[in-house]
């Protein structure tokens, strides 16, 4: 495969994903919410923070997919490993940080401060939290891999 291909298959995931996302955000959460507060009026005033929260936590993941969409532009370019794409990935990892970190903290104000959550919920964002601290780790060992792939890679054209 080269690098045109993958990075047209690459783009294809991202978009996807996109567009995945945007329906889950857009679509499919607002109408559970609106479907759940009408079976349950009580829980009617915690529609708004949750759908605030969770808007919120895909701001990071729509950040990370930019981000992943300029590293495919520098795949397609035959420069897999660049200084760049090491810089992209180091973003795409404290991003990922960043949103688990941010959807704990919700989680917790939510269900300890303004009581507006359910434990179970608590310990069901943990697995996301999870997923999200794993792909900080996979994101940043990438990073420090390509950097270091760039660098030789630099050495290499400067010996003769």
């Amino acid at each position: 495969m080269n690098q045109k291909n993958l990075s047209m298959w690459l783009k294809g995931i991202i978009l996807g994903i996109a567009v995945c996302g945007t329906m889950l955000c857009g679509l499919l959460i607002p109408m559970f919410g609106k479907d759940m507060v009408e079976r349950n009026p009580e829980f009617s005033h915690w529609f708004v923070p949750w759908l605030a929260v969770l808007w919120i936590a895909a701001v990071p993941c729509y950040l990370i997919l930019y981000n992943g969409w300029k590293i495919t532009v520098e795949i397609a370019k035959d420069h897999s490993f660049c200084m760049e794409n090491a810089v992209y990935l180091k973003r795409i990892c404290v991003l990922s940080l960043v949103d688990s970190g941010y959807f704990f903290l919700a989680n917790l104000v939510l269900l300890f401060l303004l009581n507006m959550s359910h434990p179970g919920v608590l310990l069901g964002s943990f697995f996301v939290d999870f997923v999200g601290v794993a792909v900080a780790v996979v994101a940043a060992v990438l990073s420090h891999l390509v950097q270091k792939a760039a660098e030789l890679q630099q050495e290499q054209e400067l010996t003769i």
